[in-house]
């Protein structure tokens, strides 16, 4: 685990932060692709004012601080502690957004029925064995609850479902949308639906994004 933040750490190093207005001149908003200003805003998840929300790495907190302006309770985990650190110099001052420096199994582990809402962006769910994460996942969510998490499709030709062994320690889980749908109601979700989002115009690469209800 160590090699493995440490690994995260070097990826915050060279992150520059998110810029303070979009496109629409907004100085919070999510993003649930690699490109800025394209895709599908939070509407997806249904309102969310009064709903108890988790991003599983939360990295710099700007996607869950959009959701917290809208009265969202959000709780963001994340294991870089730079990422963090970051987060909390941006937006400890919103109300109703904490965030935590944890792996995030161990930090699921023991906070049954939680969170009305968690979603990982290009977060954790690519990174973390399935076969581990999604129980916890599932266990977290209140009746009713909300699971959506994007990142990039496989690769034209790569193996289907691949373990990939990354540079600097990290493993990956790259599965199409249907992959994760077997993955997903193997372990009880329900109302499963994945969708690749097309890039913008002269971009390659889309990006998955899956939905489930617990």
């Amino acid at each position: 685990m160590e090699a493995v933040t440490a690994a995260w750490e070097r990826y915050a190093a060279g992150r520059a932060p998110r810029r303070a207005l979009n496109a629409a001149g907004d100085s919070t908003w999510l993003n649930w692709t690699q490109y800025p200003d394209h895709g599908p805003d939070e509407s997806l998840l249904g309102p969310v004012k009064g709903r108890r929300v988790l991003e599983l790495g939360c990295g710099t907190g700007c996607n869950l601080a959009h959701l917290a302006t809208l009265g969202a309770e959000c709780v963001g985990v994340d294991l870089s502690p730079t990422r963090t650190a970051k987060a909390r110099d941006r937006w400890g001052d919103l109300p109703g957004l904490t965030f935590h420096t944890a792996e995030v199994t161990a930090f699921l582990a023991g906070r049954p029925r939680a969170f009305d809402v968690v979603v990982s962006i290009f977060g954790p769910v690519w990174f973390t064995d399935p076969t581990t994460l999604l129980p916890l996942v599932r266990e977290s969510l209140t009746p009713g609850g909300t699971f959506a998490f994007s990142h990039k499709p496989p690769r034209p030709g790569q193996e289907p479902g691949a373990v990939l062994r990354e540079a600097r320690a990290v493993s990956r889980w790259d599965y199409t949308g249907a992959e994760w749908a077997v993955r997903l109601a193997a372990v009880g979700f329900t109302n499963i639906t994945a969708e690749v989002i097309d890039p913008p115009e002269g971009k390659n690469g889309g990006t998955l994004l899956v939905r489930a209800g617990r």
